[in-house]
């Protein structure tokens, strides 16, 4: 019987550059889309499929996380006076939904390495791991989905979807065996592939960002050695552990979104904006109300 995932790791200390000068002086994960910064999507995905303890690992500048998943206790009381009793409850439901731990990345090198200095504070489960770019509206929740199929094949699982052919060279793309009958939209991988030329990538299942991994990785990981950049790369590692275990995919039933890019940021926005029910009526009325002139490409 396999242990039941617990731990969930957030890796929060990138530089955030593709968002600047918004992410100079703010951390890219507190950047909000609607009323909740893109982390607490997250975070909340996690509750919801069972997993309670929260890791974040955390760089230079990144005091604001932090503060968002404290007590505020001045706020809360303010609120308490002025009879804000929903506001209350809110503010109040994001310290008391988990147990939070932070653990530094003195360096941004690589999502390996964001994995490998979570170490001491997952132990000895297997644990999730978060990139909270990707912001997954699913039912049952992303987490949840692969939670079932961990459960299921005792082994690492890794969240995929298929993207447009054109799209593969951006991605981390999986192989699978085609032959497996591990359920609908269940495979066993082959090979992992950083990042292929198209016509090089042998399918268009695209790792995103949700991992559940076992604590093997973090020997794996100790094993695999700096790109070019210098970075220890997740996708190294986990090839390094398929020497020793086999590892899963599991297709994502549900609508992704990717914040880490401006327009895939402006996508959620309008997305989690019109499924709002206080919002949804305007601001659908204010789309369509739009006679914007945009001026054709040169």
């Amino acid at each position: 019987m396999t242990a039941p995932v617990r731990t969930a790791v957030f890796p929060a200390a990138g530089l955030g550059t593709r968002f600047l000068p918004a992410t100079k002086a703010q951390p890219k994960e507190m950047l909000v889309l609607v009323d909740k910064p893109v982390i607490q999507y997250g975070v909340e995905e996690a509750v919801a499929s069972g997993i309670n303890n929260i890791v974040i690992v955390t760089g230079r500048g990144k005091n604001a996380i932090e503060d968002h998943f404290d007590r505020a206790v001045e706020l809360e009381s303010f609120l308490e006076q002025r009879g804000k009793k929903e506001q209350l409850e809110e503010i109040r439901k994001i310290t008391q939904m988990i147990n939070v731990s932070y653990v530094r990345q003195g360096e941004p090198l690589g999502l390996g390495h964001a994995v490998l200095v979570a170490k001491n504070l997952v132990g000895g489960e297997p644990f999730a791991v978060v990139l909270g770019d990707d912001v997954i509206d699913a039912t049952p929740p992303a987490l949840k989905q692969m939670t079932e199929v961990f459960e299921r094949v005792g082994g690492p699982v890794l969240a995929v979807e298929r993207v447009p052919a054109e799209d593969v060279s951006s991605y981390g793309i999986v192989a699978v065996d085609e032959s497996s009958d591990l359920g609908p939209g269940v495979h066993r991988i082959t090979s992992l592939v950083e990042k292929p030329r198209r016509e090089e990538a042998p399918s268009n299942l695209a790792i995103i960002g949700r991992y559940i991994l076992t604590p093997d990785i973090f020997t794996a990981l100790e094993a695999t050695a700096r790109d070019r950049t210098g970075e220890i790369q997740l996708t190294n590692g986990l090839r390094e552990l398929q020497k020793t275990r086999p590892i899963y995919a599991c297709e994502i039933s549900g609508v992704r979104h990717d914040t880490g890019n401006k327009l895939g940021f402006l996508k959620a926005l309008v997305y989690f904006a019109l499924k709002r029910p206080d919002l949804a009526e305007p601001f659908r009325h204010y789309l369509e109300s739009l006679d914007l002139k945009v001026p054709a490409p040169r």
